[in-house]
């Protein structure tokens, strides 16, 4: 009766330990298998202040989704439509367009040639965010407003100025 009992507990042991090993399995599987749109995480995209700015990226943005990827750093919404990539390399100062939304300064970067895509990244904050918005998405506008309200928490260190801003010499 004794050897019965003992062959159960080991049975049962065995049982729970390969639940555990499925288990295991399949939440590594879903996590090495998370989509990454085709981009990379940026160089700093894994610093603390990037994990902060990446846990603050809203659920949704333009009526997109966040989609789920395990790049450090990285937000995804509407399968691609939308990135954002915290930890890029900071613009230097630049003559390429800058607009301000909500205090939070975005120099328009080229695309790569051929693509319909349009890339901001923040300026004059370290480290730096860039979101690119497909060429078939139109809500660029709330898309910089949601953005702006999460990369407006990585001080300003710099801004954008215009022609207005430099003074006449003469």
């Amino acid at each position: 009766m004794r050897a019965l009992r003992g062959a159960r507990r080991v049975r049962a042991a065995v049982v729970v330990g390969g639940v555990g090993v499925v288990v295991g399995g399949m939440l590594v599987a879903r996590e090495v298998s998370a989509p990454d749109f085709g981009i990379e995480a940026a160089a700093a995209g894994g610093t603390p202040q990037c994990a902060r700015i990446a846990r603050a990226y809203p659920d949704g943005v333009g009526g997109r989704r966040r989609d789920g990827t395990s790049l450090p750093g990285v937000g995804v919404w509407g399968d691609g439509e939308v990135t954002a990539r915290c930890g890029v390399e900071p613009p230097a100062p630049t003559t390429d367009a800058c607009l301000s939304v909500d205090g939070v300064d975005w120099v328009w970067r080229p695309a790569r040639p051929g693509s319909t895509r349009r890339v901001l990244v923040t300026y004059g904050r370290d480290p730096a965010v860039e979101v690119t918005i497909s060429g078939r998405f139109a809500g660029t506008d709330e898309v910089l407003v949601a953005m702006s309200r999460v990369a407006g928490r990585v001080a300003q260190h710099g801004k954008c100025i215009g022609d207005d801003d430099v003074p006449l010499s003469g």
